[in-house]
C-alpha cells in the first residue's frame, strides 16, 4: 500500500518524478550525464546501492519508505540547490574508475582520460618505455591514477596548489593502492618538484575565460573557482605551464593540455608554436599536444 504522505512505491515512480522535476527545474548537465533521465537513474541506483548499469530489472521493485525518503531528498537537493550529482553521492566515474569527490575539487570530467585509454598513441612511441609522468593541477588525482594505469612502468608526480584538493587526491591514490607509484606535491605548478625530467606532462588546468566565468550555470559555482578561472582570456595558467615545460621534459617528451572551449584564445596566445590538436569525443578543439622540441626555451 502506498504511503499516504507521497504517491510513490516503485523505482519507476521515482524515475518518472525525478525526470519531470529536473526538467521543470531546468538543471544544467555537464558533470557526467547529459539529460534528466540519466541523471535521475544514476541518483536512484546509487542511493539504492544497485549496479549503475542495471535499471530495467528493478523498475517495478517496491521500495521501503526510508529508501523513498532518501531518494526524494537527493532529487530535491539536485533541483533546488543545483548541486552536481557527484557532490551529492561523493563519487565520479571515468572510464571504469570510481573516484571520491566533494566540493574541495572539481568533478572529474577530463577529455585527457580518453587519450590515456589509448596510452597517448601515436604521440608516445612506446608506452612501455614511459617511466616518468607529471600531472599539473591534479585536483582529485583522477588523471594521475589513469596515467599510472596507462603507463604501467612509470611513476607519476602530481601537483596542486590547493591543500584541500590534495586531501581528496590522497584518498583516491590510497583507494587504488598507488602510494608507491604516485607522489603528490603541494605548490604552484613546477615549484615544489625535485629536479628531474618527464616523458609525459599532462594538465587540465584552470582555463575558463572571465566572460565565461561570469556566465557559468549554478552547478559550476559549487566547484572551487581556483580550479576553473584562467584569467581574462583563460590563458594565465596555461601560459606559465608552456613557458617552463621544456625544462621538465625529456628530449622526446610531450606536453598535453586540455583547454575546453578556449581554442581561439590558445591560438591567439600560442599561434607561433607547433600545436597538435588531438581528437576526442568533444571534437578536435579541446586538447592540444606540444613536443618538447617545439616548446620555447
Amino acid at each position: 500500500m502506498t504511503n499516504p504522505s507521497h504517491p510513490f512505491s516503485t523505482v519507476r515512480d521515482l524515475l518518472r518524478y525525478a525526470t519531470s522535476r529536473f526538467n521543470q527545474a531546468e538543471i544544467f548537465f555537464g558533470h557526467g550525464t547529459t539529460n534528466a533521465y540519466d541523471e535521475a537513474a544514476y541518483l536512484i541506483l546509487h542511493t539504492l546501492h544497485l549496479p549503475l548499469d542495471t535499471l530495467d530489472p528493478f523498475l517495478d521493485a517496491r521500495l521501503m519508505d526510508d529508501e523513498i525518503a532518501s531518494i526524494l531528498n537527493l532529487i530535491e537537493r539536485r533541483a533546488t540547490e543545483r548541486m552536481p550529482a557527484a557532490y551529492l553521492t561523493h563519487e565520479a566515474w571515468m572510464h571504469g574508475f570510481r573516484f571520491y569527490v566533494d566540493e574541495r575539487v572539481i568533478v572529474p570530467r577530463s577529455l585527457i582520460g580518453e587519450l590515456l585509454q589509448d596510452r597517448l598513441t601515436p604521440w608516445v612511441d612506446d608506452p612501455d618505455q614511459v617511466t616518468a609522468v607529471l600531472e599539473l593541477c591534479t585536483g582529485s588525482g583522477c588523471l594521475a591514477i589513469l596515467s599510472a594505469a596507462a603507463f604501467e612502468n612509470a611513476d607519476v608526480d602530481a601537483v596542486d596548489i590547493s591543500h584541500a584538493a590534495l586531501e581528496v587526491a590522497h584518498r583516491n591514490v590510497s583507494d587504488y593502492q598507488l602510494d608507491d607509484r604516485i607522489a603528490l606535491f603541494e605548490g604552484d605548478l613546477y615549484e615544489p618538484l625535485p629536479e628531474r625530467q618527464y616523458d609525459v606532462i599532462i594538465t587540465n588546468p584552470p582555463y575558463v575565460n572571465q566572460a565565461s566565468m561570469d556566465a557559468l550555470p549554478p552547478e559550476y559555482r559549487h566547484e572551487p573557482e581556483i580550479a576553473l578561472a584562467g584569467g581574462a582570456d583563460g590563458m594565465t595558467i596555461v601560459q606559465r605551464i608552456i613557458a617552463h615545460a621544456k625544462r621538465w621534459l625529456s628530449p622526446d617528451g610531450v606536453l598535453v593540455v586540455e583547454i575546453g572551449n578556449e581554442r581561439d584564445h590558445v591560438e591567439a596566445a600560442f599561434g607561433g608554436l607547433e600545436l597538435n590538436w588531438l581528437t576526442t569525443s568533444a571534437g578536435d578543439d579541446s586538447v592540444f599536444l606540444l613536443r618538447a622540441a617545439d616548446l620555447p626555451d
